[in-house]
């Protein structure tokens, strides 16, 4: 990550192992859970000036859609524990910023 945190140390933001990782696969062509979760948040992601590249398309029904086949059962509310964590570190990273 860029150095777009001056006043916080970056990896003391909530949620963010998962937009480094995120990031990094995403970078690397993965679709992983994190890459999916970066692509949610590209947009924002990139006007805090994280180096988002090409998001992937529809990351919010592919999402639910990985997370369901991992686990049914669980799929509705670690979708929405992965988007608190996300919103929690972009709000955080604007605060720091």
């Amino acid at each position: 990550m860029r150095g777009i945190v001056a006043a916080v140390q970056a990896d003391q933001l909530p949620g963010e192992e998962l937009v480094t990782a995120g990031l990094r696969d995403l970078a690397r062509g993965i679709h992983s859970t994190e890459a999916l979760l970066v692509s949610i948040g590209a947009s924002r992601l990139r006007d805090l000036g994280f180096p988002v590249s090409e998001p992937i398309a529809e990351p919010e029904l592919r999402l639910y859609e990985l997370l369901s086949r991992e686990s049914p059962d669980g799929a509705h509310s670690r979708y929405n524990a992965l988007i608190r964590r996300l919103v929690s570190f972009e709000r955080a990273a604007e605060c720091a910023s």
